[in-house]
């Protein structure tokens, strides 16, 4: 044999990786994803919330901006698409106020709900959560204006 072909020969033994090898890899990786993964979906569902929270605090800022305009707020029924088209009943409305105010949707895609007046408060903004549904912990919890 000559020594270029024993060159050759050993040259394709050792080209590429042998299925356990791949396998290990394999695990190890699947490993570092199991323990990863959740902590990834835990900052991910806090800056969920924390993106609606800023939402709600930008919208009350459009809210006051009506006011002064408007001397009031936007009705219960006129809701936040007050703030992006001027309601019929407003001739002093001098907007718009928000881009895609009656469109807004939470972190979450959910509409969000719009009172005024709410009980002691002119007004009140409230997102259910994740759940999409009144009450829950966590990021189920309701986020409300302040």
């Amino acid at each position: 044999m000559t020594l270029q072909a024993q060159e050759r020969r050993r040259r394709r033994n050792m080209e590429g990786f042998t299925l356990v090898e791949l396998l290990v890899v394999l695990a190890i990786i699947g490993l570092i994803a199991a323990i990863a993964t959740p902590q990834v979906l835990r900052y991910l569902g806090a800056a969920k919330v924390d993106t609606t929270k800023a939402q709600i605090r930008n919208v009350q800022s459009a809210l006051e901006l009506y006011y002064i305009d408007s001397g009031r707020y936007p009705s219960t029924e006129e809701g936040l698409v007050a703030l992006e088209t001027q309601p019929d009943s407003n001739s002093s409305w001098n907007g718009p106020y928000l881009k895609k105010g009656g469109t807004l949707k939470d972190a979450w895609g959910n509409a969000y709900k719009y009172e005024s007046p709410a009980g002691d408060k002119q007004f009140q903004i409230t997102s259910f959560g994740r759940d999409g549904r009144e009450g829950g912990e966590s990021q189920d919890a309701d986020l409300r204006s302040e």
